[in-house]
């Protein structure tokens, strides 16, 4: 794999400041394809000065002209999509189909969308004697994760510069290679020099250094709750905006008279794509007990549909976790569950290869909304499988984490399903099978965030409001 040795400021390749290295390890075979450099403060220091100085021209750029070269953005990773994706399978170890359709397909789709509102906002409206104008917020520290390495630095670059944001990009240390390939775009795209700036690193050096920073005026970070709680509280003793896109422990609600098995069937494969590595995974399936063996039986049959196996061939479906610790820590998980007294059903903690960081895909029934399994975010392809007795028990359970990110519900009318998805404590739930919807806002309830992603909502999070009153 061919990787920079260096940062992308000011429109320019730059040397790091300091010497140390980050190697990107292909997840399938274990082997070293790359290194990149460890930013460290002075590298983020001179990244937001690029940021600061670029901000007033490119703030006082027409929203139409920034809405052209978003347009030219996502002509460049349409363009490059085959390469882009390649690397996302060796550095994420995504199954190559899964990596071009959604790795690369959902973000040039959401490029695509912020091309179109920098157009069609409304950045100034009337009220009353008042005239409102909606501001860009100024320079974003965009912190990114590696479970979609592509799509969540769009989802964040895209609205900050329709917006009219500079931003300074400090990407997940497992995926960095994306992250260069996205900046190799933006230069190619033509967008002027400053406007965006890319920083590899880790998280405690980098990713500090950038959330501390006071030239930094929105910290826009997705990642685990326990970090997205220090940066909120880094950010708050600056008095500093914050969007936190974090965990997620999804309820799938299976209700009685839903189509049983076309709800488990896809249910299952929601928390097998992408290995598990979805914030909004829908890992917890609740069935009426009435239907509940029968379900467990359709779980266990689908799973079987997807096996492990090298991610470069076209037919794999699941491929391995990202790292070593994120192998050990799965692998944990699925031990913790048998250890408390779960039923399983498929799968297992033990590797099913030789090498590389594969979990086995695993099904457990009997789990109790108490266990570990049912309360902590695994983020790995495990499927946890509750009765209940009726609708209020469910809604108890769907509502009873810490989290509030995703949710399904299925039921035999969309009358039902919407009813019970309205008192569900989360911020998105996909009714009868519902599709992804580039414009939606994503984004969670209690400690699965705070701000939304996506269409206008996530484009209003890089926005600050003036009113002038007459």
């Amino acid at each position: 794999m061919k990787a920079h040795d260096g940062m992308y400021i000011d429109g320019e390749w730059r040397p790091a400041v300091g010497r140390d290295r980050i190697e990107v390890v292909n997840p399938a075979d274990e082997q070293v394809i790359a290194e990149v450099p460890a930013g460290t403060g002075e590298d983020v220091d001179a990244a937001v000065r690029a940021a600061r100085a670029a901000f007033p021209s490119w703030a006082a750029t027409p929203a139409a002209e920034r809405g052209a070269l978003i347009r030219a953005l996502r002509d460049v990773l349409q363009a490059r999509k085959a390469e882009i994706a390649d690397t996302i399978t060796a550095e994420l170890g995504s199954p190559i189909g899964f990596s071009t359709m959604v790795h690369v397909g959902s973000p040039i789709a959401v490029a695509s969308s912020y091309a179109d509102l920098a157009s069609s906002y409304a950045f100034e409206e009337r009220i009353g004697n008042s005239t409102v104008l909606m501001e860009p917020v100024g320079v974003v520290g965009a912190i990114t994760p590696w479970n979609y390495p592509l799509h969540q630095v769009v989802a964040k670059v895209a609205p900050a510069l329709a917006a009219g944001c500079t931003i300074v990009l400090k990407p997940a240390e497992d995926t960095p290679l994306t992250a260069q390939l996205f900046a190799e775009a933006v230069h190619e795209a033509g967008i002027p020099a400053g406007v965006f700036n890319l920083v590899t690193g880790t998280g405690p050096v980098a990713g500090q250094a950038l959330a501390a920073h006071e030239g930094v005026d929105l910290v826009s970070f997705t990642g685990s709750t326990a970090v997205g709680k220090q940066i909120g509280a880094t950010a708050g003793a600056a008095v500093k905006r914050v969007a936190l896109e974090l965990g997620g422990k999804s309820a799938n609600v299976i209700l009685p008279g839903a189509d049983l098995a076309k709800a488990v069937a896809a249910g299952v494969g929601h928390v097998m794509n992408n290995t598990g590595q979805s914030c909004n995974a829908l890992s917890r399936m609740l069935v009426h007990r009435d239907q509940y063996e029968e379900a467990v039986s359709l779980a266990a049959a689908a799973v079987a549909a997807f096996p492990t196996g090298d991610p470069r061939e076209p037919g794999t479906r699941v491929g391995p976790v990202v790292n070593a610790k994120q192998h050990e820590r799965v692998r944990g998980y699925i031990a913790k569950g048998v250890e408390e007294g779960a039923r399983l059903v498929a799968g297992g903690p033990d590797a099913p290869h030789e090498q590389g960081y594969f979990v086995a895909p695993t099904v457990f029934a009997d789990v109790t909304p108490d266990m570990t399994i049912a309360q902590e975010e695994i983020f790995g392809p495990v499927l946890s499988i509750l009765p209940y007795e009726d609708e209020e028990e469910a809604l108890r359970i769907a509502n009873g984490t810490v989290y509030g990110l995703g949710g399904a519900v299925w039921a035999e009318d969309e009358a039902t399903a919407v009813a019970f998805a309205r008192r569900m404590d989360t911020g998105q739930v996909d009714i009868n099978g519902g599709r992804f919807n580039v414009l939606a806002p994503f984004g969670g309830y209690k400690q699965s965030g705070v701000g939304r992603e996506l269409g206008p909502h996530g484009l209003a999070e890089y926005l600050q409001t003036k009113s002038l009153q007459f």
